[in-house]
């Protein structure tokens, strides 16, 4: 029987430092960490390979219940997840025993609690992006037309005069000729 635990943060610049420090202090033998949104369990690897590898008497442990599921789908989907195999669930910062009726009541609501926290702050961005908008300061994202970047790469122009030219970044420019390159021509120089 042994505990498995579990840390998430949602960026890259977040530190994961605390939750594996709290995971090592709740006597977990194996932790398994990983810097994507918890939104949806889609693209969560780690998430995916702790489901695969627990087994019957082994409990999963994190920190808090959104740390694990932001949607009270997802987070019922891993609790029978874990169930079928025999495993317990555990927060170390929540009174979490998913073996007992309260214990998954608790479960569900704080699971109801962050399904909603997630709805505000989608609310409070759209709020934001229409005001920003009203105000006349919201900008999206420029559009990369990949015809356009290969037309300018025939003409024998580099990354960085296309970049200018279409004022997108060099990146873009490198993007549009990985998945699609332009025909090679004899005039083709890149200066960056």
């Amino acid at each position: 029987m042994a505990r498995i635990g579990y840390a998430r943060v949602s960026t890259l610049d977040q530190d994961l430092t605390v939750q594996l420090a709290a995971l090592k202090a709740a006597g977990c033998d194996i932790v398994r960490s990983e810097k994507v949104s918890g939104s949806s369990t889609l693209g969560r690897d780690e998430l995916r390979t702790v489901l695969a590898f627990i087994r019957e008497g082994d409990t999963l442990v994190v920190t808090r219940v959104d740390r694990l599921a932001r949607s009270i789908g997802d987070l019922q989907d891993i609790v029978r997840e874990l169930r079928a195999r025999g495993a317990g669930l555990m927060a170390t910062e929540q009174p979490i025993d998913t073996s007992t009726a309260a214990g998954k009541a608790f479960l569900d609501m704080l699971g109801v609690f962050a399904e909603f926290e997630t709805n505000l702050r989608r609310e409070r961005q759209a709020e934001g992006i229409a005001k920003a908008k009203a105000a006349g300061v919201y900008k999206r994202a420029r559009t990369v037309d990949p015809e356009a970047v290969r037309a300018l790469i025939g003409e024998g122009k580099g990354a960085s005069e296309i970049a200018r030219e279409l004022g997108i970044g060099r990146a873009s420019v490198y993007r549009v000729l990985k998945v699609a390159p332009a025909p090679a021509t004899e005039n083709v120089t890149d200066p960056c």
